[in-house]
């Protein structure tokens, strides 16, 4: 019996099959992060142009500009920009699309695209620290 438990071997750490290499994965992660911020910023002032117009019936104008008009279209498309981002990471790091959608929700909730971003860097970094290995693609 003990010799049949010394040639057992001990249970191997599954290897974490990333879609590419850590300095890929980083450089999408500061492209999220940026990304994140603009769009969470961008909707915060959304939701300011939206309690001036539809609670106090009034637009945002500056110089002539309708401002409100511009936080519109500006944060519309800084949130396609976010999906991009957020694709990206999600392909490169394999995660489930649950995972996917759960980050894309955090561009249209209010002060959730900071909390988001916060928890998926620190995964994000874990998960790389954890599998060193997976460095190396090619």
């Amino acid at each position: 019996m003990s010799e049949s438990a010394s040639t057992a071997k001990a249970p191997r750490k599954k290897k974490r099959r990333f879609g590419g290499t850590h300095a890929q994965i980083r450089s999408a992660l500061k492209f999220y992060k940026v990304f994140a911020y603009v769009t969470g910023v961008l909707l915060l002032a959304l939701v300011v142009e939206m309690i001036a117009k539809y609670g106090f019936d009034t637009e945002i104008i500056v110089g002539g500009v309708n401002l409100s008009i511009g936080v519109l279209i500006l944060h519309g498309w800084m949130y396609v920009v976010y999906l991009l981002a957020d694709f990206r990471l999600w392909q490169l790091m394999r995660w489930p699309f649950s995972r996917f959608i759960l980050i894309a929700l955090g561009g249209v909730v209010p002060f959730l695209s900071f909390v988001v971003e916060g928890r998926i860097h620190k995964q994000v970094l874990a998960e790389l620290e954890a599998h060193p290995e997976a460095a190396k693609r090619y």
